[in-house]
C-alpha cells in the first residue's frame, strides 16, 4: 500500500498556503457545538471487517456533538491515493483520511497534513513503534495509529503430524528440525514439494532476516539518506535467508508471493510465511485456495536465527488530517474516539491487532492472531526517506533478491549494486 509518486510542484505552495490558514479555525456552521458534516475516508477493510466498530465510534462522537453529520466514504486501495492527490490539488477535501503505514511519508514532508499533539490521543507512549514511526517528522506527529497487521509462520498440521513434528517450532533450531522432518517425509517423493515456501522476490521475507540480522535497507546520516543493503550485517541476514532458500524451497526463484494463497491451496507446502489472512484464504476458493484444507492450517510465531520472533513488516494504518480540512478540531476528535482503547478493545475482538504494546497482550495468545501479537513488537517499516517510493517503484530490492535467488549474482555483488541505485532516488522529494 505504497503511494504513487505525488505531483506535488504544480499546487504545493498553495496547498500550504491554504492548509496555514485553515490551521485552528473552522466554519460557523461546523465547529464543535453546532451541526455540520465531518468527511471521513476509510479503506474498505473497516466496512468489511469491524463495521461494528465503525458505527460504535460514530455513536460515541454523536453523543459529544450532536448534530454533526459524520460521512463515513469507504475507499478502495489501489485507487485511494490518486483520489486523494485530485483532492488535495482543490479547495474540498475529506476532513480525515486513512493511510497506510508506509504511505505517509511523501504527503508529510510535502505539508499534506498538520501536526497533532500526540498527549491528546490514547495510548499514545505505547505506540507500535512501526506505527508511530510512520507518523513522526522532525519531532512533530502528523497522524494517528490505527491497527497493524504482522506476518507469521503458517503450517499445515496434517503435513506435520505425518512427519513427526508434535508442535510448531519456538526457536530457530526446532524450526530447523521441523522442516528437514517436512523435506524428508514429503520431499524425498514429490520434487514439487517445498518444506518452506520462500520465492526469490518475496522482498519483505528477505527484508524480515536483514533486521533480524541487525541489517537496514537505508540509514539517515547528517540528513542525508544511503542505501545500507550492503553492510556486513544486512550481508549476513540476506545470506541466512539464502540458505533457508536453497535448502527448503522448490520453486520459481522469480516470482514474489502474490499468488501466496493459491500455491498454498495446491498441498505441495509445509510451511509458509505470511499474514494471518494469508492462511484463511488458503483454504477459500474465493482467494485461489483449496477448501479441502479447512482446518488444517495453524499458525506459529516463526522465529529468527537472532533467538527472537523474525522482525515482520508491520504493515498498517494510520488516521491523518489534511491540512485544507475546515473540521479539523472535529477531525482530531474522531480520530481521539476511533483509535481509543474501547475501539482498539473492538479491533481486538475482529481479529485485528491494537495500535498499542499494552493491549497487544490482550490478544488471545491462542486465537488466530497470537503469534501475530507476538512477533508485532519487532515489527519495522520501510524507511521514511523522501525518495523511497521512487525506490520501490524502481523494482530495486525484488531485483536485487531475484539477483541473489538465481545465483545470477552474489550477495555481496548484488547489494552493493542495490545500494548504488537507491543512493540515486533515495533523498528525491
Amino acid at each position: 500500500m505504497t503511494p504513487k509518486r505525488l505531483r506535488w510542484s504544480a499546487y504545493l505552495g498553495t496547498l500550504l498556503l491554504l492548509g496555514t490558514a485553515a490551521c485552528g479555525s473552522s466554519d460557523d456552521s461546523n465547529d464543535a457545538s453546532g451541526g455540520g458534516k465531518l468527511t471521513v475516508w476509510l479503506a474498505v477493510d473497516a466496512r468489511e471487517s469491524w463495521p461494528g466498530m465503525v458505527k460504535s465510534a460514530n455513536e460515541r462522537f454523536n453523543k459529544k456533538h450532536p448534530g454533526v453529520d459524520v460521512e463515513i466514504q469507504y475507499q478502495q486501495w489501489p485507487s485511494k491515493n490518486q483520489k486523494l492527490d485530485a483532492v488535495l490539488a482543490g479547495r474540498d477535501t475529506p476532513d480525515v483520511v486513512e493511510m497506510g503505514n508506509s504511505e505517509t511519508a511523501n504527503y508529510i514532508l510535502n505539508g499534506a497534513f498538520i501536526p497533532l499533539d500526540a498527549k491528546k490521543f490514547d495510548a499514545s507512549d505505547t505506540w507500535l513503534d512501526a506505527l508511530s514511526e510512520a507518523c513522526q517528522s522532525e519531532g512533530k506527529t502528523y497522524c494517528v495509529p490505527y491497527y497493524a497487521g504482522a506476518r507469521i509462520g503458517v503450517y499445515r498440521t496434517d503435513y506435520f503430524s505425518q512427519a513427526g513434528v508434535t508442535a510448531p517450532p519456538e526457536t530457530f533450531p526446532e524450526l530447523i528440525t521441523a522442516l528437514d522432518k517436512l523435506k524428508a517425509k514429503f520431499g524425498s517423493k514429490d520434487p514439487n514439494f517445498s518444506a518452506l515456501y520462500l520465492p526469490g522476490r518475496y522482498w519483505s521475507a528477505a527484508m524480515a532476516f536483514l533486521k533480524d540480522a541487525g541489517g537496514e535497507m537505508a540509514v539517515k546520516t547528517d540528513g542525508t539518506w544511503k542505501g545500507a543493503l550492503s553492510s556486513p550485517k544486512s550481508i549476513e541476514g540476506l545470506t541466512q535467508w539464502k540458505e533457508l532458500l536453497d535448502t527448503y524451497y522448490v520453486g520459481d526463484r522469480a516470482k514474489d508471493n502474490g499468488d501466496q494463497p493459491a500455491v498454498i491451496g495446491q498441498g505441495k507446502v509445509g510451511v509458509f510465511y505470511g499474514n494471518t489472512w494469508e492462511a484463511q484464504a488458503s483454504a477459500d476458493s474465493r482467494s485461489g485456495g483449496n477448501p479441502a484444507l479447512k482446518g488444517k492450517l495453524a499458525t506459529f510465531t516463526f522465529p529468527g536465527p537472532s533467538g527472537g520472533p523474525l522482525p515482520p513488516f508491520l504493515g498498517g494504518s494510520t488516521l491523518a488530517i489534511p491540512a485544507k480540512s475546515r473540521n479539523q478540531e472535529l477531525a482530531a476528535d474522531w480520530i481521539k474516539i476511533f483509535t481509543d482503547s474501547e475501539s482498539q478493545r473492538q479491533l481486538i475482538a475482529a481479529n485485528t491487532l491494537p495500535n498499542n504494546t499494552v493491549q497487544l497482550k490482550d490478544v488471545p495468545a491462542d486465537g488466530i492472531n497470537g503469534p501475530a501479537a507476538k512477533a508485532a513488537e519487532r515489527g519495522w517499516i520501510t524507511p521514511q526517506a523522501p525518495g523511497w517510493t521512487s525506490v520501490e517503484k524502481s523494482n530495486i530490492l525484488p531485483e536485487m533478491l531475484e539477483r541473489i535467488a538465481t545465483g545470477k549474482d552474489s550477495v555481496e555483488k548484488a547489494t552493493k549494486e542495490a545500494d548504488r541505485r537507491i543512493d540515486a532516488v533515495i533523498n528525491e522529494r
